[in-house]
């Protein structure tokens, strides 16, 4: 369906079966390559700051645009409580797959770099499009065999990327009290400066998390990667991110340091920053 507000296309792609079947929600925006693809932070949408941003800038430079909302976020449907990084990675998969066509900058933001880089990975493992499914897994409804592209990715742009956040800045950081809280119960709100409601942590998202840890080893992606950081971002330091740069071992990793730079990195002058390490692709 068409959506009014811009000349972008909403669409639904249904994945997984029975229970676990989920509707996501995406938006996508024909146009040349290099495509942009988008991947947001953890309990953000497709319609935030930065998204809409490069689709704009999409759209007058007249390249294609594919955004979307994890189930649990925005306008997909399923539970937040359901999620988990190997649920948002499955999805990511599904809807590069289904909606990419030609080599493909893909942009993630936050716990989107965690998964942008999960993404490059099972690309490169699974031959970069040539099946319709993650491998092991049975075929999803609405994801085929003969819809599936060959996508490349040509660079990759992270901001502010929260690798392994589930276990490095959540469990580690978290005090004796909230872990057995979690561990006895299952969850435990954490309070948001984003948002009047808080975050709910659940054991389901930690524990599921431990299975896509990177910084324990090397990355290797084969293809430049920019990476934006902000110096008084209080939820991803700095030195986090510099511990990732450090797993690089061959790309061209371009690493910038915003010295006022928030979290969210999504003020005038930041998105002029995005959208210029776009631009290099």
């Amino acid at each position: 369906m068409a959506d009014s507000s811009d000349d972008s296309c909403l669409k639904t792609l249904t994945i997984g079966i029975g229970d676990n079947a989920r509707a996501i929600a995406v938006r996508q925006r024909t146009g040349g390559n290099p495509g942009l693809f988008w991947l947001g932070g953890f309990k953000s949408d497709m319609r935030g700051t930065k998204a809409e941003a490069l689709d704009a800038w999409g759209a007058a430079h007249g390249r294609a645009v594919t955004r979307f909302d994890y189930s649990g976020h925005g306008e997909s449907g399923g539970s937040f409580l359901d999620g988990s990084i190997g649920r948002w990675l499955e999805e990511s998969l599904a809807v590069y797959r289904r909606f990419c066509r030609g080599p493909q900058v893909v942009i993630g933001s936050s716990m989107g770099g965690w998964l942008a880089l999960l993404l490059a990975q099972a690309l490169r493992e699974q031959g970069n499009g040539t099946t319709g499914q993650p491998h092991g897994e049975e075929p999803r409804s609405g994801v085929s065999n003969h819809e599936a592209p060959s996508a490349p990715i040509a660079g990759m742009v992270l901001i502010a990327p929260a690798v392994d956040f589930t276990e490095v800045l959540m469990w580690n950081a978290f005090d004796a009290e909230v872990k057995r809280e979690i561990k006895l119960k299952g969850a435990w709100s954490r309070p948001s400066q984003y948002s009047h409601e808080p975050y709910v942590i659940t054991r389901k998202l930690i524990e599921e998390g431990r299975k896509h840890l990177l910084l324990d080893g090397v990355i290797e992606t084969g293809f430049p990667v920019r990476i934006l950081q902000g110096v008084q971002d209080p939820d991803v330091s700095w030195q986090h991110a510099a511990e990732l740069v450090s797993r690089f071992v061959s790309d061209d990793v371009v690493f910038t340091l915003i010295k006022d730079g928030d979290h969210r990195l999504s003020r005038t002058e930041d998105i002029e920053r995005l959208l210029s390490a776009v631009a290099e692709f």
